[in-house]
């Protein structure tokens, strides 16, 4: 349970995949009641259905939802937020918009929602394990934002793991290595869960040991502050066998492998900008 309870009202512009996530999480952690959120959906069977999962107004009326919202949490993908912008810009004076839209810029929102161009406008990239309270996200205030609004963003993304306040320039970093990366280190924990099969051991005790690895070996670098280089050297002793598995690692390039992979992410979140 969340030691900040909201008290603002919440409008979530979008209740897809990661808005879902994100209202959940909220729901769960009792950072904002159910009582003091609405949400929309484009389609009405989608917005009924909502409704019934997460137990509060879920419709088609972005107009209705922001009315009397005060936080609008914009949800939608980056193709829809310059039209979604200029539905919702003349009941924006004085709301706060956190967009989690992919690689939109805050100088982007700002221009489509116009109102003299001072609204109140923070972006986030936060990335899915936010569910389960192991989120991580990336925060950047617009110009308009005081550190008021954006301290009000941090609390609602605190609710649902960590939280770093960076220029918005770093954003689409942040978009190839933390939102991207938990597909990456799913395809690491997959492939180390089927090394264990090959050597012997039940697909369902393998998963296990090789997602509490992973999970020990992330809460040791978080916990100890140490670099992770560090931490490998204390496992690898001389002529050990975890020696031997890091020269394997370096041959079949998992290293260079998974540098490129953030790479490209990085740059394709920068190209999702046009």
């Amino acid at each position: 349970m969340s030691e900040v309870e909201i008290e603002q009202r919440i409008a979530v512009i979008g209740l897809g995949k990661l808005g879902g996530i994100l209202l959940r999480a909220f729901l769960d952690q009792q950072l904002v009641s159910a009582d003091r959120i609405t949400a929309t959906v484009d389609h009405q069977e989608n917005a009924e259905a909502r409704t019934k999962i997460f137990g509060l107004p879920v419709s088609t009326d972005n107009l209705g939802a922001v009315k009397d919202a005060d936080i609008v949490l914009l949800c939608v993908k980056p193709a829809g937020v310059q039209a979604l912008c200029g539905e919702i810009a003349p009941l924006m004076a004085g709301k706060l918009l956190i967009s989690v839209a992919a690689s939109v810029p805050t100088s982007a929102i700002e221009t489509h929602l116009g109102n003299g161009g001072n609204v109140a406008v923070v972006r986030a990239m936060p990335n899915t394990p936010s569910v389960i309270g192991s989120g991580m996200t990336g925060l950047s205030p617009g110009r308009f934002a005081t550190d008021e609004h954006l301290a009000l963003a941090k609390s609602l993304f605190d609710a649902v793991g960590r939280t770093i306040v960076l220029d918005e320039k770093h954003m689409d970093a942040v978009t190839g290595l933390s939102a991207s990366g938990p597909a990456f280190i799913y395809v690491v924990l997959e492939s180390l869960a089927e090394a264990g099969v090959k050597v012997g051991l039940p697909r369902e005790v393998a998963t296990l040991l090789a997602a509490q690895t992973t999970l020990g070996a992330a809460g040791m670098v978080l916990d100890s502050g140490s670099h992770p280089a560090l931490l490998k050297d204390e496992v690898t002793t001389p002529a050990g066998c975890t020696i031997d598995g890091l020269l394997e690692l370096e041959e079949g390039g998992l290293r260079v492998t998974l540098i490129k992979a953030v790479v490209k992410a990085t740059k394709r979140a920068a190209e999702l900008k046009g």
